[in-house]
């Protein structure tokens, strides 16, 4: 992994900001074909899901959404296809800060990076069986 999280941020949690770098960084340091493949994903980092999110998904506790991709997975894209949206991958900062405590055994740097590959496997057409398949592979 790269350099830690910024001292600045010791001893208080993570801002918007600081999410969005450690993901810059945990995006840089995939494999080079990884990021050709993911093409031009945009990222963003939010709190928490807007709660029409949270409704069309089903999903009670906005702590349980730890991430999300919006967009038409590689798998269904045609070159007829005019999309006015990019795709993105969007991460919620608070439900990876309550996890991250939660758990104590990763870093912050490495749940980042999990629900960011994760978010970019549905991206390629994976469903969540599919990635939780590959994870358990590598272990």
């Amino acid at each position: 992994m790269s350099e830690p999280v910024p001292e600045r941020v010791l001893g208080r949690a993570p801002s918007l900001d600081d999410l969005a770098l450690i993901a810059e960084r945990a995006f840089a340091e995939l494999p080079e074909g990884f990021r050709r493949l993911a093409g031009e994903v945009v990222f963003r980092v939010d709190d928490f899901p807007e709660q029409d999110v949270l409704d069309e998904l089903g999903i009670e506790d906005p702590f349980e959404l730890t991430g999300l991709y919006q967009g038409v997975d590689l798998g269904h894209r045609s070159v007829f296809d005019v999309s006015a949206q990019p795709s993105r991958v969007f991460l919620y900062r608070r439900p990876i800060l309550d996890e991250w405590a939660e758990r104590g055994d990763v870093t912050l740097e490495e749940l980042v990076t999990h629900v960011l590959v994760h978010e970019i496997g549905h991206h390629f057409g994976l469903s969540d069986d599919d990635i939780d398949a590959i994870e358990a592979a590598a272990e």
